[in-house]
């Protein structure tokens, strides 16, 4: 079978937006069992609840849901196991700094195929507080009050 080419989007973690400021992404390979990677092509992953950890060097997504493959039988893993990262030794030593001196957070962003393969979009992120949501929101209702009122201009 030939190798796909392209971007195709399997998942992605809305709530992140709302809940933190993204400073800077990062991509990353995933390392998964088989009937994890068949179940992801069909859109069975859950981002919502997940984060990063860095042990011993290593990076791992925690809390990351993928629904066991219904035709897997024994070969289906835990839902909730984490999921190690793959990227260079000196990005994740960076991440490790930052994160642990400057109160910033590790979450998944979104999974998508790249050229075949599984990756995941890593964001390092800072937390919002509760005044901020509010401005997101006020910024977002003005500016779409200001192109209906456009359009509707446009129009007449």
């Amino acid at each position: 079978m030939p190798r796909q080419e392209g971007v195709k989007p399997i998942a992605q973690n809305k709530k992140a937006y709302h809940e933190y400021f993204v400073e800077e992404t990062y991509e990353c390979g995933l390392c998964l069992s088989g009937t994890e990677v068949k179940s992801m092509r069909l859109g069975r992953v859950n981002l919502k609840e997940s984060f990063c950890m860095i042990r011993k060097g290593e990076i791992y997504a925690e809390g990351m849901h993928i629904s066991p493959y219904e035709q897997g039988n024994i070969f289906n893993t835990d839902p909730l196991r984490p999921k190690k990262l793959l990227m260079h030794a000196n990005e994740i030593r960076k991440l490790g700094g930052l994160v642990s001196r400057q109160g910033y957070a590790l979450i998944p962003l979104r999974v998508y195929l790249k050229n075949g393969l599984m990756k995941l979009e890593l964001g390092l992120c800072k937390g919002k507080h509760l005044h901020d949501k509010r401005d997101v929101a006020a910024e977002k209702d003005a500016k779409r009050e200001m192109e209906r009122a456009f359009s509707h201009r446009r129009e007449a």
